[in-house]
């Protein structure tokens, strides 16, 4: 491939990662995927992706990573911060260690990863960070509120970070996916009945986590392959936008956020809390 590009992709264990991996490496990229379970990246190798066990809430795990593409490869063109985590539940009732936990893997590990392919980065005078939000970036969710700290912080991350990267020839992307057909909807609602069992936010919390279970299990999501399209546009296009927003409801959802008043907004999302869906 003419414009070959070596790309680090975290998260690439299930959803958006394993089939932004495989894409990219069908579109004759050498991707290496990165996750902490190895084996379920296994189906990667056939399109000759590297698989590298990662975690990112661990420094000598990413260090060795970064280490083993830069011996392997001489360079890292594209780092995709795609790993994520979510604890949904009210601010009153997550665990400060699982609120930490989100911050560790969608924030920290994210900044983390970013430091340390950076140096080699600014050594060649190019290179591309597309960092995955989320519409939870841009609006707040019922029973969302830690996942959305994390979240807001990834956009104001890349933000800062697109402005202090231009004079070295280095892209900063944001990829914003809407509603999108993974399990992560299942294992954030089923966080969301732990942590409001017992507690005085326990009828809302069931009722909205029983709402998300349906809802990721409709017709109405996009597939991954959505926003794997738009890390291919930030990947391969000479001058990628400062941002991607796509997949269902993410475009609507900004606009409905953008115009509503507050208290609208407010109330339509509680309604989640006391609506209870036909199943």
């Amino acid at each position: 491939m003419k414009n070959e590009k070596v790309i680090l992709i975290t998260g690439a264990s299930s959803g958006i990662g394993l089939d932004a991996a495989q894409t990219l490496a069908r579109q004759g990229h050498r991707v290496w995927a990165a996750a902490r379970r190895v084996e379920l990246m296994e189906p990667l190798k056939n399109d000759g992706v590297h698989v590298l066990k990662m975690d990112v809430t661990d420094e000598n795990s990413m260090q060795q990573g970064v280490e083993t593409v830069i011996q392997a490869e001489g360079r890292i063109d594209v780092l995709v911060n795609n790993a994520g985590y979510g604890y949904f539940g009210a601010i009153e009732n997550v665990p400060m260690t699982d609120a930490r936990r989100q911050l560790e893997v969608n924030v920290f590990g994210l900044a983390r990863l970013t430091q340390l392919v950076l140096p080699y980065m600014r050594k060649q005078g190019s290179g591309r960070i597309i960092n995955t939000s989320s519409i939870a970036g841009k609006m707040a969710f019922y029973m969302g509120g830690w996942y959305n700290v994390t979240k807001y912080s990834v956009e104001a991350f890349s933000d800062a970070l697109r402005m202090e990267l231009k004079p070295y020839g280095i892209d900063v992307v944001i990829i914003e996916p809407g509603a999108i057909k993974t399990n992560w909807g299942v294992i954030a609602a089923q966080h969301l009945k732990e942590s409001s069992a017992g507690t005085a936010y326990e009828q809302a919390g069931t009722r909205w986590a029983d709402n998300m279970e349906w809802f990721y299990q409709t017709n109405m999501l996009s597939s991954p392959a959505v926003i794997t399209k738009a890390i291919s546009q930030a990947v391969n296009c000479r001058r990628p936008k400062a941002r991607y927003c796509r997949g269902r409801f993410s475009f609507i959802g900004r606009i409905a956020h953008f115009v509503m008043p507050t208290r609208w907004w407010d109330a339509m999302m509680r309604q989640g809390g006391k609506i209870k869906v036909k199943k």
